[in-house]
């Protein structure tokens, strides 16, 4: 297993096109991507999800997070 399937559960070419290329990122943003991926952790703690999803889920925004800054960064 790679380091990136341990740390967010998918390659990040898979989180930038699942992600920040979905319909969600291109019509609101990747922000509002950011704040769903942290919706669907808030629900998974309340319902009791596995602590290793919760985790990659995490992740999964802080890299969104990190892309976001990049991309700001580079202008």
């Amino acid at each position: 297993m790679t380091d990136e399937i341990k740390c967010f559960g998918m390659t990040t070419d898979a989180i930038r096109m699942q992600y920040m290329n979905s319909i969600t990122a291109k019509l609101s943003g990747p922000e509002m991507v950011v704040m769903g991926i942290l919706s669907d952790v808030q629900e998974l703690v309340a319902m009791g999800g596995r602590p290793e999803t919760v985790r990659k889920q995490l992740n999964v925004a802080k890299f969104i997070l990190c892309e976001m800054q990049d991309a700001k960064e580079s202008v």
